[in-house]
Formats: C-alpha cells, sequence, structure tokens
C-alpha cells in the first residue's frame, strides 16, 4: 500500500488503517452532532432564552480560538493518534457527566455550559491532530480520494446525526447523551488500532518558536495563505444557510417541513460530490478547479437568492454543497500536501480556526447584512461577494491559480 500508485475507493476502503480512521471519525462526528443537537434542546428548555442558545455556539467555539496555537503545537510534539484518543476519551467523561446529570435531574445550564467549553476544548486539539493524522494514513497518491470518503461520511453524520440526537431526546433527555458516551469510546479504541507511518516530530528551538511555526510557514507559503484565506472570506461572505428560516417561512412559504428540507439540500449535494470524487479525483488544473467551485458556490448561492420556486431553491443549494466539497477536497489536499509533516499539526490548528470563524461570522454577517438591506438583498450581495473574493484571490495568488497536481 506504499506504492506511489493511487488506489481505487474500494482498494482504499480496505486498507485497514483508513477504515479504523474513518470509522473513528465518523463515530466522533455522529457524536459531535448529537451533542450540538441534546445541548440545544436542554439549555432551551431549562432557560427558554434564545440568547442562553445562541451562547452555546459561542462557547463551543472559544477553546479553538483560544489554544489554536497550543493545540496545533501538541499535533506536531506528540504522536497523533493518542492525541484524538485522549481526546475522545475526555469527550466521553465529559459526555457521561452529562447523562449522569440528567438523569438524576440536578443538572443546570451552568454545568451544561462548563461541560460545553470541556467538549470545545477537546474539540480544539482533536480537529488538528485529525486533520494531520489522515496523510500519514492515506496510501501514497490517494490522499484526495481519502479527504473525498472521509468528507462524505462526516456529511452522513451532519445529515442523520441530529435526527438521531433529537429521536434519542424523545425517548429520555439523558439518552443521546448516553449514545455519544458510547460513541466516542468507541472511536477511542478505533483510533488505538490505526498504525501510521513513522510521524516527523516537531524540534524547534523553544517553545515560542515551536507554537508560532505554524503562523510564520502559511504566511511564507503563498499557495497555503492563498487557500485558507479562499475559504475565510469565500464562506464569510456566503453564508447563506443562517438566513433559510426566513427563506422557507416568508419566501418560500414552506414551513419547517420545507426548512428542514433546505437545511438538508446543501449536505445531500456534498454527498453526491463524495461519491463522485471517490471514484473519479481531479488530475489536471487544480488550482483552477478549486477557484472554479468557488465560484460555482457563489453563483448558486445568488440563484438561491433569487428564487421563488422551491424545486430550484433545493437544487442551487444541492449545487452549491456540491462545489464546496470540491473545494474542500482540493484545500484539504493541497495544504497537507504542501505542509512538511513536522509542521501539519500546527498548520491544521490555524486552518481550523479559519474554517470554524468564518462559519460562525459568516452566520453572523448574513443576519447583520439582512438586517440593514433585507433577506434577499443580503443573500445575493453574499454571493457576488463570494464570486469577487475568487476572482480577486486569483489575481492576488497566480501560484495556487497555477497548481496543476496534488500528488
Amino acid at each position: 500500500m506504499s506504492s506511489t500508485i493511487p488506489v481505487g475507493a474500494r482498494e482504499l476502503l480496505r486498507h485497514a488503517p483508513f477504515l479504523y480512521f474513518l470509522l473513528s471519525r465518523s463515530l466522533s462526528r455522529f457524536a459531535s452532532q448529537i451533542a450540538a443537537v441534546a445541548i440545544g434542546w436542554q439549555i432551551y428548555d431549562l432557560t427558554g432564552s434564545a440568547f442562553q442558545l445562541g451562547m452555546v455556539g459561542l462557547v463551543q467555539f472559544l477553546p479553538t480560538a483560544l489554544l489554536v496555537f497550543v493545540a496545533g503545537h501538541a499535533a506536531d510534539r506528540f504522536e497523533r493518534k493518542r492525541v484524538v484518543q485522549l481526546c475522545q476519551i475526555a469527550e466521553a467523561v465529559t459526555a457521561l457527566f452529562l447523562a449522569v446529570s440528567t438523569f438524576a435531574g440536578w443538572l443546570n445550564d451552568v454545568q451544561i455550559f462548563v461541560a460545553t467549553f470541556v467538549i470545545g476544548i477537546a474539540g480544539a486539539f482533536e480537529s488538528p491532530a485529525t486533520a494531520a493524522l489522515l496523510p500519514l494514513i492515506a496510501p501514497r497518491g490517494s490522499l484526495q480520494r481519502a479527504t473525498a470518503i472521509s468528507s462524505g461520511a462526516a456529511q452522513v453524520a451532519t445529515i442523520t446525526g441530529p435526527a438521531l440526537g433529537g429521536l434519542a431526546y424523545v425517548f429520555a433527555p439523558s439518552l443521546p447523551y448516553l449514545v455519544i458516551v458510547i460513541f466516542w469510546l468507541a472511536g477511542a479504541v478505533l483510533t488505538g488500532f490505526i498504525r501510521t507511518e513513522k510521524q516527523e516530530v516537531s524540534k524547534a528551538a523553544t517553545v515560542a518558536d515551536d507554537v508560532y511555526a505554524g503562523v510564520r510557514f502559511i504566511r511564507n507559503n503563498p499557495a497555503i495563505l492563498g487557500t485558507i484565506s479562499l475559504d475565510l472570506f469565500a464562506v464569510l461572505l456566503g453564508g447563506v444557510t443562517a438566513l433559510l428560516p426566513i427563506y422557507a417561512r416568508d419566501i418560500l412559504q414552506t414551513g419547517p417541513l420545507g426548512l428542514g428540507i433546505l437545511r438538508a439540500a446543501p449536505a445531500v449535494g456534498a454527498l453526491l460530490m463524495t461519491a463522485y470524487l471517490a471514484r473519479h479525483t481531479i488530475n489536471r488544473q487544480v488550482g483552477l478547479r478549486m477557484f472554479q467551485a468557488v465560484i460555482v458556490f457563489g453563483a448558486a448561492t445568488v440563484v438561491f437568492a433569487l428564487s421563488q420556486w422551491m424545486w430550484l431553491s433545493v437544487l442551487a443549494l444541492a449545487a452549491l454543497g456540491a462545489a464546496d466539497t470540491i473545494s474542500v477536497v482540493i484545500r484539504f489536499s493541497l495544504v497537507q500536501l504542501a505542509t512538511p509533516d513536522e509542521m501539519r499539526g500546527r498548520v491544521g490548528a490555524v486552518n481550523f480556526l479559519f474554517i470554524n470563524a468564518s462559519n460562525q461570522l459568516g452566520q453572523f454577517e448574513s443576519g447583520v447584512t439582512a438586517a440593514l438591506f433585507g433577506t434577499v438583498p443580503a443573500a445575493v450581495l453574499g454571493g457576488v461577494g463570494t464570486i469577487a473574493i475568487a476572482l480577486l484571490w486569483m489575481k492576488l495568488f497566480p501560484t495556487l491559480r497555477k497548481v496543476e497536481r496534488l500528488e
């Protein structure tokens, strides 16, 4: 499996280290999606406050912002699968506390926020270590295909995880937490089975140099800087999903069922594109293809923004999700392959921070512009802005545009 000849999707799924990685990552993603539903519902049930509900997202994001450099340093200084494993165990223990406390009836909102913050800390360390682990697992020449399959598994969790969490909560408020305890512990066991290539451990002169080396590396590498910043600004402007409740109720007039369909559409489009990319990798002009995908993302946002028909809105959102998947696969593969192994944790941590920031701030930006200019103009402005960013970045980062192959 160490050959430079890329293997097919079927052979890749028979590669034991990748299969263990895929199952472990999927269980973690399912657990986090279920936790988000259970924690959000329980906070709102206890407090009845929309502000408190919004604070859940902030509490989850804060650890990433505060620990980005430390988490990346840990992923490069210690064995990555052990970092992931410890994080999954910590998440499982925290979920067990939530399950027992909920069942006993003495859980309050402060304790939920503290538990959410702990899960956020574990996630801040787990994500860059997981991202840096994949290149050590995927057979040579197959990182793009492995990324596509891994992204597809994440989309399945995104689609079905919230539904599973909601269904479990119906039976008992403590049941979702028991489920995610099992998922995270099973993920930790599977992570322990992963065998990887030898990891290059960072050996910087000082701890401070080691921690911030990722930022310097990104700043001095135009292709990586362009890739990460493109994701930040494109998603920041194109966060139309935050406006879906308004579109469902006031513009498309479809109600809660329609909102569910609209929310699922990008994930379905992403899943279909993942299935395609798992069989047909992008072998030429990958830099240009990434920019084209971002432009399609922006164009699909504009179509959705102007649509008055449910069927067209669903198709536009599916196209948006498919285009985003192409961009994600290329961006992730390019960043991982252009980064030395001893730097992947720190670079991945900065990338993870940018992704989280763009998603969170993108929702905020969409809400503010919708309040100022109206829902449809705000969505159109976001789509046009995304296209403009892609065209501008093509000029600012010509080396990124000219990247021909990934592997």
